[in-house]
C-alpha cells in the first residue's frame, strides 16, 4: 500500500510543477507565490491556532507545540530559505522548458548527497559516486539540448536560477535533518509539527512583505497579474502530494529511501507535459539526458542500501 501512495504522491507532484507552469505563463510571479504560500498556511493555521487554545492536545498527531525564540529562530531561518528557493524555482519554471526544469528538479538528492559530504563529513561508496557523476554528465548533456534552443547553461539567468533554487532546496533538507535530529546527536531536537506548521505561516508572512515592498510599488512597470484556477491547484497538489507522502511514511513495513526515490518519478510526468501539452523541443535528446538523471539518483538509493 505504501509503494502506491509513494507513486501517487510522484504523480501529483508532477501535475504540480505542470500548474506553476499554467499559472505563471505571462503571468506576474511574485502575487502568484504569495497566494500559494498563504493557501498552504491556511492548512496548518487552524492546527496551531487548536494548539494554542488547547483544543489539541501534546501527543496528538496534529498537536502543533508553541515552542520559545530559540525554536522559532530556527524555524525563521528555514522559511527563509524555502522561499528563497521558491522564489527562485517560480521565475526558472516560468522562462525555461518542464523538460529542462524537469531533470534539473529531479537532481536534487544528488546535490544533497555532495551537501551531506561537504557538511556533515559523510562518506560516498562507489554506488553513490557513480550516480553523482552520471548527474554531472546529464547536466552536460542538457547544456548542449538547451543551445539548440537559445538556452545557455552559462550565460542565461533563469538556468542560474533553476540551479540556485535546486542548491537552496538541497540546503533545506540538510537543515531539516539537522533541525529534526535530537540534541544528543547534535540536531536542534525540533517536533516535525512544529518546524512544518510553523515554518509555512513564517512564509506567507515573508512573502506578504516582499509582495507590498518590491513588487506592489513597480506593478504598474512589470508583468500584470491575472486570475487563473491554476494558481490554486498549485497549493492543492502539492498539498495533497505531501498529505500522501507523510502517510505512506507512517505505514508499517515503509522503506523510506524507496519512498524518496519513487518520489523523483513525479518529472516523467512534468517532462511528458512539458512535451504534450506545452509542445517543447528537442525531446528525444532531453528524455537521455532525463534518462541520466533517473539512473543516477538508482545508483544513489542502491548505494544508500549497500
Amino acid at each position: 500500500m505504501w509503494i502506491l501512495l509513494a507513486f501517487l504522491s510522484a504523480a501529483l507532484l508532477g501535475f504540480y510543477d505542470v500548474f506553476k507552469k499554467r499559472a505563471l505563463r505571462d503571468n506576474a510571479v511574485i502575487p502568484v507565490l504569495l497566494i500559494n504560500t498563504v493557501l498552504c498556511s491556511l492548512f496548518f493555521l487552524p492546527l496551531i491556532v487548536g494548539s494554542s487554545a488547547g483544543m489539541l492536545a501534546a501527543g496528538d498527531a496534529a498537536y502543533v507545540p508553541v515552542g520559545g525564540w530559540r525554536e522559532h529562530g530556527y524555524v525563521v531561518l528555514k522559511s527563509l530559505i524555502v522561499l528563497s528557493s521558491w522564489l527562485c524555482g517560480y521565475f526558472a519554471i516560468k522562462h525555461l522548458p518542464l523538460t529542462i526544469v524537469g531533470p534539473v528538479n529531479a537532481s536534487r538528492p544528488v546535490m544533497t548527497l555532495v551537501g551531506a559530504l561537504l557538511i556533515f563529513g559523510e562518506q560516498l561508496n562507489l554506488w553513490q559516486w557513480v550516480g553523482v557523476l552520471l548527474a554531472l554528465l546529464s547536466f552536460y548533456l542538457l547544456n548542449r539540448s538547451g543551445k539548440k534552443e537559445g538556452i545557455d547553461f552559462v550565460h542565461n539567468r533563469w538556468v542560474f536560477f533553476l540551479f540556485l533554487a535546486a542548491i537552496l532546496g538541497a540546503c533545506s533538507g540538510l537543515y531539516d535533518k539537522y533541525l529534526l535530529s535530537p540534541m544528543s546527536a547534535g540536531g536542534a531536537g525540533l517536533d516535525k509539527m512544529f518546524v512544518q506548521g510553523w515554518y509555512n505561516l513564517y512564509q506567507a508572512l515573508m512573502m506578504l512583505a516582499v509582495t507590498l515592498l518590491l513588487w506592489w510599488p513597480t506593478s504598474h512597470r512589470t508583468t500584470p497579474f491575472s486570475w487563473r484556477w491554476s494558481i490554486v491547484c498549485i497549493s492543492v497538489f502539492l498539498t495533497l502530494a505531501d498529505l500522501a507522502y507523510f502517510y505512506a511514511l507512517s505505514m508499517p513495513g515503509v522503506l523510506i529511501s524507496v519512498v524518496s526515490m519513487v518520489r523523483r518519478s513525479s518529472v516523467l510526468v512534468s517532462f511528458l507535459f512539458g512535451a504534450l501539452v506545452f509542445h517543447e523541443k528537442n525531446l528525444k535528446a532531453k528524455a537521455l539526458d532525463l534518462l541520466l538523471v533517473l539512473l543516477g539518483v538508482l545508483f544513489l538509493y542502491f548505494g544508500t542500501e549497500a
